[in-house]
């Protein structure tokens, strides 16, 4: 009974997370809206011979209103992007809407910050994803019926800042929730034995890298190349057109080369030591990390943070390199069949991966932090180039190109494989805890609503008022 509660319960916030993503648009149309002394009525374009429906506010929290409109175009947005909204009644819809607002609210009274600066990028990325999928910024404009980009901007603006609030205090709230050992043990004592939840099978790899050599002529292309580009902003171009039409970071490029970052962000040592170094309106000259090679523009610094743009450029891996790099690792594949070696100590001896070496080549799963992967969850990619390897098989030398179009050649090999089984506290406790976690983080989220809806201003009118929420908004 235990577990399914929990499950219940994991369903719902589950529910909460993918509501949340499927009201990515559903959240741009309500809007930020401070209260106003008189309501104005909008009234709403009806067919011919229907009763006309007044579009007027139905909730307020602290200063943020909710509009019926809001639960009416949320419908048409979650449809726009394939979504079923059967089971979603206008209540649920509404309760969504009302947790959103109650988080931005309380956001502003604990003076959580978000700068016009956070607001830009977030706009940049959206409005770009926004163009990519219907062909032109007019028809964005058009669809949320504004006369102007910049009408449209403004507006999205507000919109973009209340999520980013909402956004920060959930996870202000989710951060502060830690479990000790002993909380997971009593969790999972708790589940009754045919209630333990089954995972599925796994397994876990190990892999050894080989980066082919740039050479100092390619090297000193790039550096030409961004030293040209520096002359031309100090001489009056934008930095952030030259990054969107040069750089090849995908995470920044689109939004002009901007970052926010404080010391404890994590980005590698040497891009941080030039950003920290350089004051407002600098530029760095070409400077080398992992990646390629970079140079900075510092926008604004406030504080201890800083608001930056960079441009990325990786030197071009001649064909020679290559095959250089191929070559290597072929001969490191014959040392491991011809038992020189072990896999494990190639790869703390040979591996160019550092995130890896150390551990001899063992891979961690980003999603768990844990070694092992599960099969239906696993990377497609790497899912193809373990699945027909035998207990012990080494693959072939694989080309692997990443998402910045870095080359490498890499092996694999499966160290171990764990079959589907029922969960065991010792075996499995890095996903009983993440279980517990959730529960906890759950139980706390509860909490805060209960405790904040007490101390906030909360009020619901007409039909609504019937409605059976999750929370105890109506105060009963």
């Amino acid at each position: 009974m235990l577990l399914k509660k929990l499950q219940l319960k994991t369903i719902d916030f589950k529910l909460v997370l993918t509501m949340c993503f499927l009201f990515f648009f559903t959240s741009i149309i309500s809007a930020q809206e401070i209260i106003k002394d008189t309501v104005i009525q909008k009234p709403v374009a009806i067919p011919s011979g229907q009763k006309q429906k007044i579009d007027g506010i139905i909730a307020t929290v602290g200063d943020y209103i909710v509009l019926d409109s809001d639960i009416d175009k949320g419908y048409l947005e979650i449809s726009a992007q394939g979504g079923s909204v059967k089971d979603i009644t206008r209540c649920q819809m509404l309760g969504k809407l009302l947790e959103d607002k109650l988080y931005a609210h309380q956001a502003i009274q604990d003076s959580i910050v978000v700068s016009d600066a956070e607001v830009r990028s977030m706009m940049d990325e959206r409005l770009n994803y926004m163009v990519q999928q219907v062909g032109d910024i007019n028809k964005v404009v058009a669809y949320y019926k504004k006369n102007s980009v910049e009408e449209f901007k403004t507006y999205f603006a507000d919109i973009l800042k209340e999520q980013k609030l909402a956004s920060e205090m959930t996870k202000k709230i989710v951060d502060a929730v830690e479990i000790t050992p002993e909380e997971v043990r009593n969790f999972f004592k708790k589940i009754p034995k045919d209630e333990l939840p089954t995972f599925g099978a796994e397994m876990e790899v190990a892999q050894i890298v080989v980066e082919p050599k740039v050479s100092k002529e390619d090297e000193q292309k790039v550096i030409d190349r961004l030293n040209a580009i520096r002359k031309d902003v100090l001489e009056g171009s934008s930095f952030a057109t030259k990054a969107v039409l040069y750089s090849q970071d995908p995470g920044s490029s689109p939004n002009g080369g901007f970052y926010k970052m404080t010391r404890k962000t994590p980005f590698v040592k040497e891009f941080k030591d030039v950003a920290f170094s350089l004051g407002e309106g600098e530029v760095s000259e070409p400077f080398k990390t992992t990646f390629g090679y970079h140079i900075i523009m510092v926008d604004k610094i406030k504080g201890q943070e800083v608001e930056l743009r960079h441009i990325l450029i990786a030197p071009t891996v001649s064909e020679t390199a290559l095959k250089d790099a191929k070559d290597r690792i072929t001969n490191i594949r014959n040392k491991i069949e011809n038992k020189e070696i072990t896999f494990a100590e190639a790869a703390r001896t040979e591996s160019d991966e550092k995130e890896t070496r150390a551990n001899g080549g063992t891979l961690v799963n980003p999603n768990t932090q844990d070694t092992r992967f599960e099969l239906t969850k696993m990377d497609p990619t790497l899912y193809s180039q373990v699945s027909n390897l035998k207990d012990n098989e080494i693959s072939q030398p694989l080309l692997n190109t990443d998402d910045k179009g870095k080359k490498t050649y890499k092996l694999i090999t499966v160290t171990n494989r764990i079959d589907a089984h029922t969960a065991d506290y010792a075996k499995d406790y890095t996903k009983i805890k993440e279980l517990a976690l959730k529960e906890k983080q759950i139980t706390t989220i509860s909490k805060w609503f209960d405790t904040k809806i007490k101390d906030t201003y909360i009020k619901i009118i007409g039909e609504y008022r019937d409605c059976n929420f999750v929370y105890n908004w109506l105060k009963k």
